[in-house]
């Protein structure tokens, strides 16, 4: 009887310890070429990342829930497009990991000014969407946002630096 109870803590005790390292490969590393640029296609779905020398991988993508056009205020579920840096990064992100995009700029910002609202912010490459929360079954549904799957995040996170260029096409 002890022994089944040794045998059953073990067991317990082993998969504790194998849930636990799933959730430390949120972070992974990344040794390759330097990713000098982002290209985005918003028609074709497609996120690129470019080394020097040429494309170093590509994912697909989803959209703001309106993916028709630039992004201009503030809810209009639009993903921008134009040039843009990768400003910052979010480990703590409700999406798992986010990188986000420098929008708005200046043109961004005056456009919306003359518009008399705001150009809203906080556009991210995050993963998603979150089970229970967000929509499932559509490919475009976030604010704004650029959705990638929470694997390719951590891959896109890892190997983007800040500071590297992202250009977005419609």
């Amino acid at each position: 009887m002890q022994y089944i109870r040794l045998t059953r803590r073990i067991a317990l005790l082993g998969a504790a310890a194998t849930l636990l390292s799933a959730c430390a490969t949120k972070f992974r590393s990344y040794d390759g070429p330097q990713v000098s640029r982002l290209r985005l296609f918003k028609g074709r779905r497609l996120l690129v990342l470019d080394g020097a020398e040429g494309p170093l991988r590509t994912y697909p993508i989803g959209l703001g829930f309106a993916p028709i056009g630039h992004k201009q205020f503030e809810g209009d579920g639009r993903t921008p497009e134009g040039s843009y840096v990768i400003d910052r990064r979010n480990p703590d992100s409700l999406f798992h990991l986010s990188i986000g995009i420098s929008y708005p700029n200046a043109q961004d910002r005056a456009f919306a000014a003359t518009e008399g609202k705001s150009p809203g912010g906080d556009i991210f490459i995050h993963g998603g969407p979150r089970p229970g929360i967000d929509p499932v079954d559509k490919r475009d549904w976030t604010a704004g946002c650029i959705s990638v799957t929470d694997r390719q995040i951590e891959e896109i996170y890892a190997i983007v630096r800040d500071g590297t260029p992202i250009e977005i096409y419609s």
